[in-house]
């Protein structure tokens, strides 16, 4: 696992913070849909930049040899989000749409963090004196 995660100093806090942005995901992904708040460009963009946040939040902390687990990785829970809106809630309802636009933002992050955003908690780190 060394040789993917980069040496963060406060490993456990990006873990804790990872964990709550995920948590964000699936709580946003499993609420009724009308608890959900509206957002005028509509659901799609909401799941594009929702996956495109967490595809740069993984990326910031792991080498560009893990990009592709990132990509899986959000791609499991993506699908695994839109299988339990079919078994588990009578509000929301799978949406093949729903994966592309995941899909889209994944890529999208991806690309973002492979031009130039690649270990930016490594830099963050630095810059507030944690290194």
């Amino acid at each position: 696992m060394s040789d993917v995660v980069l040496p963060l100093r406060h490993r456990r806090a990006w873990i804790v913070c990872s964990l709550i942005l995920v948590a964000v995901v699936v709580l946003g992904s499993l609420i009724p849909g009308g608890s959900a708040p509206k957002v005028p460009m509509g659901d799609k963009w909401q799941h594009f930049l929702a996956y495109l946040v967490l595809a740069l939040w993984f990326c910031g902390g792991v080498r560009r040899s893990a990009f592709l687990w990132v990509a899986g990785g959000l791609l499991a829970l993506g699908g695994l989000m839109e299988v339990l809106q079919a078994l588990i809630t009578t509000a929301r309802s799978a949406d093949p749409r729903d994966m592309l636009a995941n899909s889209l933002g994944i890529a999208t992050g991806l690309i973002i963090a492979w031009l130039g955003l690649a270990g930016w908690a490594l830099k963050v780190e630095g810059w507030l004196g944690a290194r």
